[in-house]
């Protein structure tokens, strides 16, 4: 165990204990006599609930390549769910305090190494974790909660062991279990253009604030904090708000105040730069950067030319939207929740894992992460928030899936963006709850 003892620590905060737990488990579920990795996970309980044997409920975290939430257990979506759960937030496989991936955990494997490292971290590795650990438990069954890519990891768990689960919440993360990467990004940017529209609508006077910012990168070397060359290409990604609620107006604040004058010119202020370097987790978290199209691929998701490699599908399926691609004198428009080729040559902490990533873009024999035969005969109690104006999880997609599954109830609402359960957990979860517990009355149940 490298980290220090004191993280297995219990404490409690306003009436919540929080309880560490740290398990070893296999890297490969299909080698267990090999390589063994730490999964981290944290208990939470209301101490009045000490004494009641109350069920389990796991929180699968957004993503992929996030830890589960550090909050408070009195308030939003946990303040809910405690006062009927014992809540265990996991740390999925690689994130948090769960033998992390970084550039630095991964600096000594050769980039083959790190391929075959890391194709062990996606949602089927991580509900066999969850797996694993309802068997230390010695837990019987137990509830699950998927907010964004935690709702694919939901999929996926009611794939491989739906008899493990008493019932499902999914908010913001129900995918299309059949559509290739390449469908599910021409979908994306079409929202991504939708979103540029009504921001630019509101605040007309940012699109020359962006022409201008986007110039003086091209005209100028310019670096951020780290020592990086800061690109148009990468200004565009923060566009990744967009999917947020009330992004808006914190977009443009931070874009007005892009410069600053120095020596009587302009010059993009240290304040916006270090902001654009905090806007950018795939320096901190790869696996979001190094793994996201492949939560896309599997055996029956394939491409036109009949191929389940994303092979850069986001920057390939780019060419097929010219606007994207600034330039001088044109309109100016943001990117999304898409990563580029060009991301592990430009930023620092990806260098290191350029030739792993280009690996994993060709990898064509990813293992199945959903079975559609199983999930037509599901039995589990799902509620799903499906949000209509999601700009990361396409709404269409997300009701055709649905639609596919019994024992599924959508609650579709343009209340919320993709973050609804951050914005207003509490409400959320408990909507899901009792649509849960309509579906329990079926008699199906009984």
């Amino acid at each position: 165990m490298p980290y220090p003892s004191e993280i297995l620590s219990s404490f409690t905060d306003q009436g919540v204990h929080y309880q560490p737990h740290l398990f070893t488990l296999p890297l490969n579920y299909k080698n267990t006599d090999g390589e063994m990795i730490q999964v981290y996970a944290r208990e939470l309980r209301l101490l009045e609930n000490q004494a009641n044997d109350l069920p389990w409920l796991v929180y699968f975290q957004g993503g992929p390549g996030f830890p589960s939430p550090r909050t408070s257990g009195q308030s939003g979506w946990l303040k809910a769910a405690l006062q009927q759960y014992r809540v265990l937030l996991l740390d999925q496989r690689g994130t948090g305090l769960s033998t992390p991936i970084t550039h630095q955990t991964l600096f000594e494997k050769t980039p083959q190494q790190q391929c075959d490292y890391l194709s062990h971290f996606r949602a089927d590795s991580i509900v066999n974790d969850a797996e694993a650990i309802r068997s230390q438990f010695n837990i019987k069954k137990w509830a699950i909660l998927g907010q964004s890519f935690g709702g694919f990891c939901s999929l996926t768990y009611l794939s491989l062991f739906p008899e493990s689960l008493t019932r499902s919440h999914i908010t913001g993360g129900v995918p299309s279990i059949t559509q290739h990467a390449d469908t599910v990004y021409q979908a994306t940017y079409q929202r991504v253009k939708q979103k540029n529209q009504a921001f630019f609508q509101q605040f007309p006077q940012a699109q020359p604030l962006c022409q201008r910012i986007a110039d003086h990168l091209l005209d100028n070397h310019i670096t951020l904090p780290n020592g990086q060359r800061f690109t148009v290409e990468q200004f565009q990604l923060i566009g990744i708000n967009f999917g947020r609620s009330n992004a808006a107006l914190p977009m443009y604040y931070l874009l007005e105040r892009a410069f600053i004058e120095v020596n009587g010119k302009l010059d993009l202020s240290y304040e916006f730069l270090n902001a654009m370097l905090a806007e950018q987790a795939y320096q901190t978290n790869p696996i979001y950067a190094i793994l996201h199209e492949s939560i896309y691929c599997q055996p029956f998701a394939k491409n036109t030319n009949n191929d389940t490699a994303s092979l850069w599908s986001a920057h390939r399926v780019r060419q097929q939207y010219p606007e994207f691609n600034y330039q001088k004198g044109h309109p100016f428009l943001f990117t999304g929740e898409m990563v580029f080729p060009w991301m592990f040559e430009q930023m620092e902490c990806l260098k290191p894992l350029q030739q792993a990533a280009q690996l994993l873009a060709e990898k064509s024999d990813w293992p199945t992460l959903y079975n559609p035969g199983a999930l037509a005969l599901n039995t589990v109690p799902i509620a799903c928030a499906v949000y209509v104006d999601d700009m990361y999880v396409e709404f269409n997609y997300s009701r055709d899936t649905l639609s596919k599954i019994p024992y599924s109830k959508a609650w579709m609402t343009n209340e919320y963006e993709h973050n609804g359960i951050g914005v207003d957990g509490e409400r959320i979860f408990n909507q899901l709850d009792n649509m849960l517990n309509d579906l329990s009355q079926l008699p199906i149940y009984k």
